[in-house]
């Protein structure tokens, strides 16, 4: 037996696969364990309490290749974490590790190396999505006596762990990558820059960069050749503009995080003014692969620009929360529906957000969508880091542009006025939106600001703080028409735009709802009608919650029927 990484299946953890046949157990606790060595490895006897029971078709599953969730994914990446102990470097070296690198080693020229990398079409996956092949060899032409290069694991995007989980699950992966491109590139030194946030991420990759120095991976004369190589461990303070890659080597330098001007670029002058590469942890990951099987094989996947696979966090109003590894070309519906397995409750899908807060929403009737770098582009969000998030009908997209503009410009390192002042000024407007004080003009100052903020801002915080506001203006405009014009939120989620009644034709005075109200807002006796003091009311909704169903007494309202229940309200005061 052995502690793996993460499988992916986040919803459904912990999870244990027996091997070789592929039993998968989801939701394992300790008492389970005896039962699950006795039983099933031993006597090959399946639990079936623990399997997987698929909620459309009622069918219990066994094996995991069978679990919907991982059915539509090709796992190439993330596949190894559920064989590899990351505190055992024999682990990964059972399963090719390290093969890569001694073929580049001894097989390869730097310049070989670079165009296998270039013919693979592999696409930077912090965000960006340029060609980390040329990216390679613009390095590698600045005639420099030092390079460096960086792996960003500084993942600050809510709601995204990708990065975190390769880290935990599969660190060799990652460090093998970055030799093989610290020795395309000429570089003799590279740092880790990843987040104190994540201890055990900080842990498995310290100790798997102990291990490999211990077995000739690391340091001087690299299993015996001419090529020297170290990396360190940097670890951030967790401040989100630290994933800007100028903002990184200030803060490797032990200086503010801020960005600075480009050109020029890092490749050309970066880390102490001397040439750096640098590519977040996913692409690192995959240039092993790409080394041991071939530029061929790896770009006969995914799209003719977008090649190989993305990693998403998959999270929000979905069914089936976790880590997805997904051929690019793949669509939103597939994703959402076939591997996340619907809304929850049943509801109806409204939007998802591709490419963390600054990424933008898409809408329903995009669904078919596909996901690939440009298509994502041209429809006002982009691929990001891989942060996606699902919205169902209860989400107001008024509220969700207020909340991730707030993000950002809580994060703004406040370097640039664009987007100091104007993330500032976008989240003092939604906001007065979503409080019922908005003006027609809103809409366009809105657009307008975006879009200077977009032209001005200095690194790409603030290029894209703004995709949030664009889209959702784009796609969900109404929405911000009723929240200026009829003081109302469709949603029924911008509280102060709510109000909460209890209506007397329905009211059985069960008690529930004064006895669950926080604020003693509802008044009332035992069988006779309540009321809600909307002076005292705070909105929380508990009373609606706990209103029985067949009741259904509490309602909330927003815009005209909200004047109405309290011009009600306020001639029934008059009366006393």
């Amino acid at each position: 037996m052995r502690t793996t990484g993460c499988h992916g299946f986040c919803e459904r953890g912990p999870i244990t696969v027996i091997q070789p046949d592929g039993i998968f157990y989801q939701r394992v606790k300790l008492e389970d364990v005896a039962e699950v060595v006795t039983e099933t490895i031993r006597n090959k006897k399946i639990i079936d309490r623990l399997l997987y029971i698929d909620p459309r078709t009622g069918k219990k599953i066994i094996k995991e290749k069978e679990v919907p969730f991982y059915k539509k994914q090709k796992r190439i990446i993330f596949g190894n974490n559920g064989f590899i102990d990351p505190t055992d470097i024999e682990d990964y070296i059972a399963l090719d590790g390290y093969k890569a690198l001694a073929k580049v080693l001894f097989d390869m020229t730097a310049d070989e190396v670079i165009a296998e990398v270039k013919d693979s079409g592999l696409r930077g996956r912090g965000g960006a999505g340029f060609l980390a092949g040329l990216k390679w060899e613009i390095c590698r032409n600045v005639s420099s006596d030092v390079k460096y290069i960086i792996c960003n694991a500084d993942e600050g995007d809510p709601g995204a762990y990708m990065d975190r989980s390769l880290l935990e699950g599969n660190p060799h992966s990652v460090i093998e990558g970055m030799i093989i491109g610290a020795y395309a590139i000429g570089a003799s030194e590279g740092y880790i820059y990843v987040r104190m946030e994540y201890p055990l991420a900080v842990k498995n990759i310290t100790l798997a960069l102990e291990q490999a120095r211990e077995m000739g991976f690391l340091g001087d004369s690299i299993l015996g050749s001419e090529f020297s190589f170290d990396i360190h461990v940097f670890k951030g303070a967790g401040a989100f503009v630290s994933g800007e890659e100028t903002s990184m080597m200030a803060s490797i330098e032990g200086r503010r995080a801020f960005p600075r001007q480009r050109p020029p670029f890092p490749a050309q002058e970066g880390l102490w003014g001397k040439p750096t590469n640098i590519n977040n942890v996913e692409t690192w990951a995959n240039i092993p692969l790409i080394l041991n099987k071939g530029a061929d094989w790896y770009s006969h996947i995914g799209t003719r620009k977008s090649k190989g696979t993305k990693i998403f966090s998959l999270v929000g109003k979905i069914n089936n929360t976790g880590l997805v590894e997904v051929p690019m070309g793949i669509s939103l519906r597939e994703i959402i529906y076939e591997i996340g397995g619907g809304i929850k409750d049943g509801k109806k899908f409204k939007a998802v957000q591709t490419g963390g807060p600054s990424g933008g929403c898409i809408p329903a009737d995009m669904l078919d969508l596909t996901i690939d770098f440009d298509t994502l582009t041209k429809a006002g969000s982009m691929m990001g880091s891989g942060g996606m998030i699902v919205m169902d009908e209860d989400t107001c997209m008024v509220d969700v542009a207020r909340y991730f503009l707030e993000f950002t410009q809580e994060e703004s390192c406040g370097k640039c006025v664009p987007c100091r002042v104007g993330t500032r000024q976008l989240v003092e407007i939604l906001t007065r939106i979503t409080k019922g004080r908005g003006e027609e003009r809103d809409i366009q100052k809105l657009q307008d600001l975006a879009k200077t903020i977009k032209a001005g801002s200095l690194c790409g915080l603030g290029q894209t703080a703004p995709n949030p506001v664009l889209t959702t203006l784009r796609y969900f405009e109404n929405e911000y028409e009723a929240h200026i014009n009829q003081k109302s939120c469709p949603a029924l989620v911008c509280k102060d735009l709510i109000i909460y009644h209890i209506d007397p034709k329905k009211c059985v005075g069960c008690l529930l709802c004064l006895k669950n109200c926080p604020v003693d807002a509802i008044s009332g006796e035992r069988k006779q009608v309540h009321v809600i003091d909307q002076d005292l009311c705070i909105k929380c909704g508990a009373c609606l919650d706990v209103c029985p169903p067949k009741v259904s007494a509490v309602v909330r309202y927003t815009g005209k029927k909200k004047e109405r229940v309290l011009k009600n309200v306020q001639s029934k005061r008059a009366k006393k």
